[in-house]
């Protein structure tokens, strides 16, 4: 017969969890509400406002323009962390722990300070409040995810794979393309992913450097909410919940959020 004990780290993590999760939990009943204000407990039952955002084209056009941006971001930050991560982890050079410092930094500069930096740059050289300057600017805060994913998938990486396909007369580039980037595809799908979620979730920087005819579906939100306050804004909030947690949950059944981030490790 099994006896329970109480454990105070298990109790300060479930109310950790709760704290967490408590913005969900009044988040998405009252979007689901039938009264035409914001009310938790919801008055009724309807889905209503999720119609009505279709009949807004400014979350349309957001949305798309946002998928557009974090697809176009997510791909550049794969291809460079990538090669970035792989060449810090493989190779010996002069500088290499500033080079990793440098690229890592943006996570742990606030985003305010990055976008402040970026908008006085990017107004000096003339691409600010254009595609091309958001582009840049959200790669500065994606490719360091990459980087680290990558570092992290490196580190149970077998080495002597490489020496063998090399013996038998493959190229470095063959070996890359069929050794090397096979083994160390969860880390840059999982790069690809945190760079798309970054990107199409982020708010402070893209404030700095969006302009009237390109704006974010984060930004349109927050525009929306200075002047209206209903269940529509409820409703396009747990969409975008939704949406983001699609990409997470695969990850985690396909490779494992704890084995990509290293928490994890193989006995051998």
């Amino acid at each position: 017969m099994r006896t329970f004990r109480f454990s105070w780290l298990g109790a300060l993590t479930f109310i950790v969890l709760l704290f967490v999760i408590s913005p969900f939990i009044v988040l998405i009943p009252s979007s689901l509400t039938s009264a035409k204000f914001l009310s938790f407990p919801p008055q009724g039952f309807s889905f209503q406002w999720y119609a009505k955002i279709l009949d807004r084209p400014e979350f349309i056009d957001s949305f798309i323009f946002s998928i557009e941006l974090a697809v176009v971001t997510a791909i550049a930050a794969t291809i460079l962390g990538t090669l970035a991560g792989f060449s810090i982890a493989k190779y010996k050079f002069r500088g290499k722990k500033i080079v990793n410092t440098f690229l890592l930094s943006p996570l742990s500069v606030p985003s305010l300070i990055v976008g402040i930096a970026v908008l006085i740059y990017f107004t000096k050289i003339g691409i600010a409040g254009s595609f091309f300057g958001l582009l840049l600017a959200h790669l500065l805060i994606t490719i360091p995810y990459v980087v680290r994913l990558v570092l992290t998938g490196m580190t149970s990486f077998d080495y002597s794979l490489e020496k063998a396909a090399a013996i038998v007369g493959a190229k470095p580039i063959r070996v890359f393309w069929d050794i090397t980037l096979p083994l160390i595809r969860p880390a840059v799908f999982s790069g690809f992913i945190f760079s798309f979620l970054n990107s199409f979730d982020n708010v402070t920087l893209s404030l700095f450097l969006v302009s009237p005819q390109q704006m974010t579906l984060p930004l349109t939100i927050f525009s929306y909410i200075q002047e209206n306050v209903d269940p529509l804004i409820s409703a396009v909030s747990t969409a975008v919940i939704l949406l983001s947690l699609i990409p997470v949950i695969l990850l985690e059944k396909v490779y494992g959020l704890q084995r990509l981030f290293g928490m994890e490790t193989n006995s051998h």
